[in-house]
């Protein structure tokens, strides 16, 4: 029997049953009157009120003083989960205030300090990693082992931090007698990050770790659909000694995003999410003089060569398709078949139909809800008029797909559409759904070519046992993260994520060594100490001309 998985391979991943809600769970570790208010300010009048979900400035979770708050909804059962303050322009600029304060003593924090403090936070985090995992199902809807995911690629890259004193290493070089130039690195200031709700947990820890570890305070802003998992990064980032003032998180939309891209005090921003919204913020925090680093949409594709494995290549494409209901950046949304591969499509469909659509929490489900109603909505319109008005043929159709236990819950199936072109807009526009698109060609050049005028960059993958064809296409493709037999190539903490092309403005990418270089600035030192300043002759005098390296 075929096997296939949706989650996002990692490392050791643990195996667990979820038994208790995000909620139970929080209150087992007496976390609820910290992260949460049981009073918010809401225009809701029934006795079960939602609990309002708390900033964390200067080492305090605080109820915000907010008059908007947003709605964070249980995609499987429209349920409230909590509501997120817009944070007011006061709490914003005391988050900035606490962050100043605490840059002047963080940063003169020894690495090895800051390092003791990575390998705390990368064990609380693995013993917590069923809450986080439990808050990702409720208000993000991927299934558990996935959720379970999410936090793990998030720990690696903390426990990666681990290795931050040769990260932050300079250069030395004599340049002449008696002098030395040398390179510091040194921590930018405070900085801020805006989270997408794709990995409510993973991004927030390519972030603030990477930040803090290089000596830095930071701002971090989750996403309003879901914060909890951050709140509780928080606490336990509050538990493993971080000073008040060096992580505060605040809430909100636009006005947020605003604030952290136009404060002064701000030296650099962090984004993940949608093009619109990362154009935006790059675009704003340059005019504001501000570094940025933003990765945004993507349309990653995959070759499949006839010489391929099939039976891996049908269930490495499934599983990278249709996993956390296409809601990756890195989801495998299109499928490029060359030649007689043509053959395996109808073997492709039935794999996909054997994927189980279900809340997150119950045993056996390969996928779960899309965030929301409108997101759902959308991915519906741009399935019809594909079929409809674009002769694409829609092979597989998840639009009918009816979760009996959970009949409010935003579920579309695993969805294919066949013989797509270039013009279609199921191929121009980014679902983010479980829907995979099919090309045909006849030739590898052709696939090659195809993906190429395609403007994103994120990742590409290429299945076949030809090691001249894996080659040929590893330099030929223009993506910034390559799979040669592997669906979702995202690279492990060692390295950094590397999307190009329309996928990502800045230059310096997340996490890894490129991920330090963008939290950190180059201080170029040249002294002079010369062997015979102790007996300096009487008559010497200045030298008024340029010096000169001999």
């Amino acid at each position: 029997m075929l096997r296939f998985s949706t989650r996002i391979p990692v490392a050791n991943s643990r195996c667990a049953a979820a038994t208790t809600t995000t909620a139970s769970a929080v209150r087992s570790l007496g976390l609820t009157h910290r992260l949460f208010s049981s009073s918010p300010t809401s225009s809701y009048t029934n006795a079960n009120l939602p609990t309002t979900t708390k900033l964390y400035i200067n080492g305090e979770f605080i109820e915000s003083q907010a008059t908007t708050h947003y709605d964070v909804i249980n995609p499987a059962t429209q349920e409230i989960v909590t509501k997120v303050p817009q944070a007011t322009p006061q709490e914003l600029q005391e988050a900035v205030r606490s962050a100043q304060l605490a840059f002047k003593e963080w940063r003169r924090t020894s690495v090895l300090t800051r390092q003791r403090k990575m390998l705390d936070l990368q064990y609380l985090i693995r013993q917590n990693m069923d809450l986080l995992a439990a808050s990702i199902v409720q208000e993000q809807g991927k299934v558990f082992s996935d959720a379970q995911g999410d936090v793990m690629r998030g720990l690696q890259v903390v426990e990666s931090l681990t290795g931050i004193p040769e990260l932050m290493m300079g250069n030395k070089l004599e340049v002449s007698k008696d002098m030395d130039t040398y390179s510091i690195r040194e921590p930018l200031g405070v900085v801020a990050g805006i989270c997408p709700f794709n990995f409510p947990a993973m991004i927030p820890l390519w972030m603030f770790p990477v930040a803090l570890a290089a000596g830095n305070t930071m701002l971090l802003k989750p996403s309003e659909k879901d914060p909890g998992a951050t709140m509780i990064l928080a606490q336990l980032a509050e538990e493993v000694g971080i000073p008040k003032g060096v992580l505060n998180i605040v809430h909100g939309a636009h006005d947020t995003v605003n604030f952290l891209t136009s404060d002064p005090a701000i030296k650099a921003v962090s984004f993940v999410g949608g093009d619109k919204a990362g154009k935006y913020i790059y675009e704003r925090s340059a005019a504001h003089g501000k570094r940025a680093q933003c990765n945004m949409g993507a349309k990653n594709h995959c070759i499949v060569l006839p010489d391929a494995n099939k039976d891996h290549a049908i269930n490495a494409i499934a599983g990278a398709a249709f996993g956390a209901a296409g809601q990756r950046c890195m989801a495998l949304s299109v499928a490029v078949f060359v030649g007689k591969s043509q053959e395996w499509i109808d073997q492709l469909v039935e794999q996909a139909k054997k994927l189980q659509v279900n809340g997150g929490m119950e045993p056996g489900a390969d996928l779960g809800p899309m965030i929301t109603k409108q997101a759902l909505q959308r991915a519906h319109q741009l399935i019809e008029s594909s079929a409809t008005q674009q002769s694409a043929s829609v092979i597989l159709d998840g639009r009918s797909v009816k979760v009996e236990k959970y009949p409010s819950g935003n579920f579309l199936g695993p969805t294919i559409i066949d013989n797509v072109t270039k013009d279609m807009s199921c191929y121009k526009e980014e679902i983010f759904g479980p829907v995979l698109s099919i090309v045909r060609v006849d030739t590898l050049d052709e696939a090659i070519e195809f993906i190429n005028k395609n403007p994103y960059g994120n990742g590409a993958s290429i299945f076949t046992r030809s090691g001249a064809a894996g080659r040929k296409f590893q330099s030929e493709i223009e993506a910034g993260q390559v799979g040669i037999n592997v669906p979702i190539p995202v690279p492990l903490p060692m390295f950094s994520f590397t999307g190009n092309k329309g996928s990502f403005l800045g230059d310096a990418n997340f996490y890894g060594r490129s991920g330090i270089n963008f939290y950190t600035q180059l201080k170029t030192v040249t002294s002079l100490w010369r062997k015979d300043d102790a007996a300096v002759a009487e008559d010497s005098k200045p030298s008024v001309h340029m010096p000169t390296m001999h």
